[in-house]
């Protein structure tokens, strides 16, 4: 299958610390990362090691944090034939902050991924799309409106979207924060409406209707940056192929489990023999 991802390309700046400040607070004793990031590049590159053919579309600044944040797409031969470089905004940046446990805060300036505009979009997006919200609204909105095949949207972060977008999803993704943002909105529509639980796992609504869970195998979280977009990839791969709706959560939560094991967004999606192995082995 061939994927067309529409979205955010950043480099992460990763401080895995003893602890997460809280506010006005000063922790020491951290060390410093970088690694590819932003929740496009990272579902674009989660579908590709699961077995898809992608592209991605996105921006990038004319700068030497470029190179560094497409690095890993093109070392697993994603499509940047899409990705254009901006003379005026630097690459995306992700400040992250990870705790022993894994969990982390986040915060983004997007740069360049902000002038990915409707005017970068091709007139008709064919095969199946992936989109999330770190982009300009009205570039989402087009992008949907522009597709002729299965649609699926993360609205993460959570931002105020049109009815026709969440009518023409035929998958919404989202946790539990941004189900609440929603609220009944997610279920007008009849595609799918996915809710992630983190480590509970996952669950599947049709018309408002439960209609499959999963839980991840059991797993030692190290980062769970990227963990989330490995699910969102791991999950229109698993359905685009004919996978039922339960086997295809249970593929995700498989995969997005594995991600969080590991440090760093992009290195730490895995290939699709370790999805199968751990989903065997549990």
């Amino acid at each position: 299958m061939r994927i067309t991802v529409v979205g955010s390309i950043n480099l992460d700046f990763v401080a895995s610390a003893p602890s997460l400040p809280a506010a006005g607070e000063t922790v020491t004793g951290a060390t410093l990362a970088r690694h590819p990031g932003g929740k496009g590049a990272n579902q674009a590159l989660a579908a590709q090691r699961l077995g898809a053919q992608v592209c991605m579309i996105g921006r990038v600044g004319r700068d030497g944090m470029a190179e560094e944040a497409l690095a890993l797409l093109l070392a697993d031969d994603v499509d940047t034939g899409g990705v254009l470089t901006d003379a005026e905004a630097p690459t995306g940046v992700a400040l992250i902050a990870v705790d022993p446990d894994g969990e982390n805060q986040i915060v983004v300036a997007a740069g360049a991924n902000h002038r990915v505009m409707p005017e970068q979009l091709p007139a008709r997006i064919e095969g199946p799309l992936i989109l999330q919200m770190e982009l300009p609204v009205e570039t989402v909105e087009a992008a949907v409106g522009r597709a002729t095949d299965f649609v699926c949207v993360n609205l993460a972060p959570a931002a105020p979207v049109s009815d026709q977008l969440l009518r023409r999803a035929d998958l919404i993704v989202v946790n539990e924060s941004e189900a609440a943002f929603y609220g009944d909105l997610l279920h007008h529509g009849g595609g799918r409406v996915v809710v992630t639980l983190g480590a509970r796992g996952a669950e599947m609504y049709q018309r408002g209707a439960l209609i499959a869970s999963a839980t991840p195998p059991k797993v030692k979280a190290v980062d769970a940056t990227g963990a989330g977009d490995c699910f969102v990839g791991a999950i229109c791969v698993a359905l685009l192929e004919g996978q039922s709706s339960e086997a295809a959560l249970t593929f995700a939560c498989a995969a997005g489990a594995i991600a969080a094991t590991r440090p760093g967004a992009q290195p730490s999606l895995p290939t699709r023999d370790e999805v199968e192995e751990i989903i065997t082995s549990s």
